[in-house]
């Protein structure tokens, strides 16, 4: 069961196209994955879709429905007019290999280039092709019996579960929890029995304790 959802704030900047595409990936990613959420999606749609065409008193937009009338024949006009065909597919789901598991994406990584995964020790990395300067987003792959060890954030850390479970201090996560974690939390993440999640993050991690503090120079390379 899902537990962890996007706010209704991004949800919302979603829908007006208003988040980068690696948050826009993500949540659609989600939404394939947690019914609650696409209901809430359509009511937002409904909402912002009838104030796109109302003004602040909710009346309608001025100007005569002669004038509207026209506007529409002339679109209409072009669309017809114009002799060019797009190829158009309905992408398959994207299937990876990755440690002994076999994993469907969601649709919405479909169109999304992907590097071969780098693996180090228990972890495997596959960096998405999405150029958003200080964003990164990737695929990380933990194996069965694997942790990452205690780390804060410098900036934010969204985690979409895809495949496997895994745990930290706050609880278990399933497939489809949509974690949102920025400076004021840290977490050391472990799973039994391996998992692979979609993470996005706009700073390097930031590793707390012992030996582990090592990792700090090279932590932007490990997410």
């Amino acid at each position: 069961m899902i537990k962890f959802h996007p706010n209704t704030q991004l949800l919302e900047q979603h829908v007006l196209g208003a988040l980068p595409a690696s948050l826009s990936v993500a949540i659609s990613a989600h939404l394939e994955l947690c019914d609650d959420c696409c209901d809430t999606v359509a009511a937002l749609e409904q909402r912002i879709g009838e104030q796109t065409f109302t003004d602040d008193a909710g009346e309608e937009l001025t100007g005569s429905q002669e004038l509207l009338d026209a506007q529409m024949s002339a679109m209409l006009s072009d669309i017809t007019a114009d002799t060019d065909v797009d190829d158009f597919a309905i992408q398959s789901a994207k299937r990876i290999s990755v440690g002994d598991r076999n994993i469907t994406l969601p649709r919405a990584l479909s169109h999304v280039g992907m590097s071969r995964f780098v693996q180090a020790g228990k972890l495997a990395r596959s960096r998405l092709e999405l150029d958003e300067g200080s964003i990164r987003t990737s695929l990380l792959y933990i194996a069965p019996g694997g942790t990452i060890p205690e780390h804060t954030h410098t900036g934010f850390e969204l985690t979409l579960l895809l495949d496997g479970t895994f745990t930290d201090e706050e609880g278990e996560y399933q497939p489809g929890d949509f974690i949102w974690l920025d400076h004021k939390h840290d977490h050391t993440p472990y799973t039994e029995e391996g998992c692979l999640c979609l993470a996005v993050v706009n700073s390097a991690l930031h590793f707390n304790k012992g030996l582990s503090k090592l990792l700090n120079p090279i932590g932007e390379l490990i997410y």
